[in-house]
């Protein structure tokens, strides 16, 4: 994982899912790691994507974030 970097995190599966949709659909290879506790549902989900489609992958999340 140390080659890959953090691009989106939230402790809530279904926007994760759906950045990572959105990011795949750009041809974007995702990598989600799941850091939530399952017996007490803290934590986060996180979304990694290789350094050289890092700023591509920011500028899908952040006009995404801005609709």
């Amino acid at each position: 994982m140390e080659d890959l970097r953090l691009v989106y995190s939230s402790d809530k599966s279904y926007e994760v899912e759906m950045i990572r949709a959105f990011l795949e659909s750009a041809g974007i290879k995702t990598t989600v790691l799941n850091k939530r506790d399952s017996s007490f549902l803290f934590g986060d989900i996180e979304v990694y994507v290789s350094p050289e489609q890092e700023e591509q992958a920011l500028t899908i999340i952040k006009d995404i974030d801005n609709e």
